[in-house]
């Protein structure tokens, strides 16, 4: 029997034409990101080697697999961040297409290898999204094709990227919590040096000059975010001189441990001391009694506005657009 030749790959495609696998994915999507010399090489080694990925007529004769790649570093394990996910499957549904998930718990040979998989199956475009705000560093090949960031950024700011406005949100909050009457305001913020710690200490700061309040920095305190950070810096915090009046947390889980320690020291939520929140963590902040009020970060609006992103043909001579969307105030009965 004959044996029967083993139909060729992307990869030797790109191999024989000379280019890399992203650029092979670009020109079967129809990119505009290709020249149109690059376009004619590797359509004419296409046609000589038989190349036939799977859907790959109707590729050829639509340009899309209406597919979009989603890469999550821990997103698609936190509940929290569950509606960036979300955002971006109604965003793609309504324009007919799908995502195709992948989750590299933070790991960098298992992000290589997923690129590199999701560029073999032609993609319209990858979108990579962060746990929480922060810089990130990419391998090369995810510039192969179109890709929009999600919470997230590169120090060149070479790709499109959406992130929470850390400063309006810290500002915002206590902007409320100076509307209320407050002018004791102490600051529970993470240790963490990111993104969220500096811009919301920013919003928090700005808001009290705006205010003519001055600013104490005994008032301000840092731990990790977790619940029990919560606890110790509130009672840290209500041992000052003067304590505060009303607490702005980092996150809903240090407000939920600030709430144990006021409940210990036997302060009445809003009475005694008022308490504010950052994140909308609904399984959190919807619970806790009295239900915490909080800022909210645009998760879901996140998700759609990244689909939308992808979806629209960028002119490559433009500076990839870095936008920052507003964090809503969410009332319920803790201010």
């Amino acid at each position: 029997m004959k044996a029967t030749a083993m139909a060729p790959t992307i990869h030797d495609i790109a191999k024989t034409a000379g280019v890399g696998v992203g650029t092979v994915s670009r020109v079967l999507n129809d990119s505009p990101k290709v020249s149109n010399s690059t376009r004619a090489l590797v359509l004419r080694v296409i046609e000589e080697q038989g190349y036939r990925p799977k859907s790959a007529a109707k590729v050829l004769r639509t340009r899309r697999t209406h597919v979009i790649g989603f890469i999550t570093d821990e997103i698609a394990t936190t509940p929290y961040a569950v509606n960036v996910i979300r955002g971006a499957q109604d965003a793609a549904h309504a324009q007919g297409k799908v995502l195709l998930l992948v989750n590299t718990n933070g790991n960098a040979a298992v992000l290589m290898q997923a690129i590199e998989t999701l560029l073999e199956r032609q993609v319209e475009g990858i979108i990579y999204a962060a746990m929480y705000h922060q810089p990130v560093t990419l391998p090369s090949n995810i510039r192969e094709i179109n890709t929009v960031l999600v919470d997230c950024y590169t120090e060149a700011r070479d790709l499109p990227s959406v992130v929470p406005d850390e400063v309006q949100g810290g500002y915002d909050a206590v902007s409320r919590l100076i509307r209320q009457g407050h002018c004791r305001i102490g600051f529970a913020n993470a240790a963490v040096d990111i993104p969220a710690s500096r811009g919301r200490l920013q919003g928090y700061c700005q808001a009290l000059a705006d205010h003519q309040i001055p600013f104490d920095p005994d008032l301000v305190c840092r731990q990790d975010g977790e619940a029990d950070a919560g606890y110790d810096l509130t009672l840290a915090l209500m041992e000052r001189p003067v304590p505060p009046t009303a607490i702005f947390y980092f996150n809903d889980r240090m407000a939920m441990g600030g709430y144990d320690a006021l409940r210990k020291l036997g302060k009445r939520i809003p009475v005694d001391v008022a308490v504010m929140g950052f994140d909308n963590q609904e399984i959190i902040a919807a619970n806790l009694h009295p239900p915490l009020s909080t800022m909210e970060l645009p998760h879901y609006v996140m998700g759609q506005w990244a689909v939308t992103q992808l979806l629209t043909a960028a002119d490559p001579s433009v500076a990839p657009v870095q936008v920052k969307l507003h964090c809503p105030y969410i009332e319920r009965a803790s201010v």
